[in-house]
């Protein structure tokens, strides 16, 4: 992920898998169910740390950090590899 929308979006989509929603990780997490709501939308120009963390901890997700490139996906270990 590179942009703070494909993490809001990233955010919606777990928090729906899990049956969740916006105001229950809202309250959770103690981040304002419209803050929120523009995150998820892309509509917010800046999320901050605490609040990103506080959210994904409210998910059980963790944030880890990669070198650019290496992903893991396998389209792209395959264009790595040079492979079709």
């Amino acid at each position: 992920m590179k942009t703070l929308q494909e993490l809001g979006v990233a955010v919606a989509v777990r928090r729906q898998a899990l049956g969740l929603k916006q105001g229950d990780v809202a309250q959770r997490s103690g981040v304002a169910q419209e803050s929120l709501s523009r995150f998820e939308r892309g509509r917010s120009a800046e999320f901050g740390s605490r609040k990103l963390l506080a959210v994904l901890a409210a998910l059980g997700m963790e944030l880890h950090f990669i070198p650019e490139g290496s992903s893991g996906l396998l389209d792209e270990l395959r264009k790595e590899r040079g492979a079709a």
